[in-house]
């Protein structure tokens, strides 16, 4: 059974639509990464599947419940982290997890979550007032962490955290992914969802445009792999011979210039393993002076999907 499963989920607000339409499946056991500009839908989206908004249109459900009709026993599965969520200033950290604790019947151990989210045992005696931006996202990750959800909603999770409290986020997102919960993670940040995430999906205009493993979206980017190679002298016998090469798919020569001292080779190649087999080739007809390899990126296929649905 999915862990979440939308069909055709559509959200109107009058003659706006917010969502259109969104079909995606996310399993237990994986990290989906759900990523889109500003305004594309994704907190709407999210709403909906916490049963917060209404969808105009379509259906979700979450371990096969419908989220409009059994939303409370949805709830006692999940644990959010909301991309706004206000704590209370008087109250400490500890005091916090106390009472979200109690009030979902949980036996979870206070000290162990403060720990566990990298809060001093010193600062989780504290009220709230005196915490940083960072030890306020720490306190909320802890309180989603609670009663071990089987899904966590994470959205925006690393607002506000230092470059240790991203590893250790990252380290708890993979950590609930090997215990077989569910992980739906929303971030602007690509190089954080790329870091944890299994699967993503992007939405653009309240269309998700794509859906799918990481790696096989960014492989129809483009090739695998781009070589740029700079070499002491060039040949059109060297261009032949990379090009005869099953995997390279397009290979150009440039003399050197402003950018290159020496003249260059870039080989386009469908498979990152030749690249041992490319430069074996080169170095039989040139010295290499130089060599760069560039993979396609996140970013690369972010940006591809959000300029395809403005045209």
């Amino acid at each position: 059974m999915s862990a979440i499963r939308t069909i055709d989920l559509t959200k109107r607000y009058g003659s706006h639509t917010a969502v259109s339409e969104v079909n995606l499946t996310v399993d237990a056991g994986e990290v989906y990464g759900f990523l889109g500009p500003n305004g594309a839908g994704k907190s709407t989206t999210i709403g909906m599947l916490l049963s917060y908004v209404h969808p105009t249109e379509g259906t979700a459900r979450v371990f096969g419940k419908d989220v409009r009709e059994e939303s409370v026993a949805i709830k006692r599965r999940v644990g959010v982290l909301p991309e706004s969520c206000r704590l209370y200033d008087r109250l400490t950290g500890r005091k916090h997890l106390q009472f979200a604790i109690d009030a979902m019947d949980a036996d979870d151990d206070p000290d162990t979550l403060v720990d566990r989210v990298g809060l001093e045992p010193d600062a989780a005696r504290r009220p709230v007032s005196e915490y940083s931006t960072g030890m306020k996202q720490r306190l909320k990750i802890a309180v989603a962490l609670i009663d071990e959800p089987d899904l966590l909603v994470l959205d925006e999770p690393s607002g506000g955290l230092d470059p240790a409290g991203i590893q250790l986020l990252r380290e708890l997102v993979l950590e609930e992914r090997d215990r077989g919960a569910a992980v739906f993670f929303s971030s602007h940040i690509l190089e954080q969802v790329e870091a944890v995430c299994d699967r993503i999906g992007i939405l653009v205009d309240g269309c998700l445009r794509t859906s799918g493993d990481i790696e096989v979206l960014k492989s129809d980017t483009g090739p695998a792999v781009e070589l740029d190679i700079e070499v002491d002298v060039l040949s059109s016998e060297l261009v032949t011979a990379l090009e005869s090469i099953d995997a390279v798919t397009a290979c150009t020569a440039t003399e050197g210039g402003v950018a290159k001292a020496n003249p260059a080779v870039t080989v386009a190649v469908s498979t990152g393993s030749a690249k041992a087999k490319i430069l074996r080739t080169v170095e039989e007809y040139a010295t290499v002076e130089d060599f760069a390899a560039e993979e396609p990126s996140l970013e690369s296929l972010f940006d591809e999907q959000v300029a395809e649905a403005k045209r």
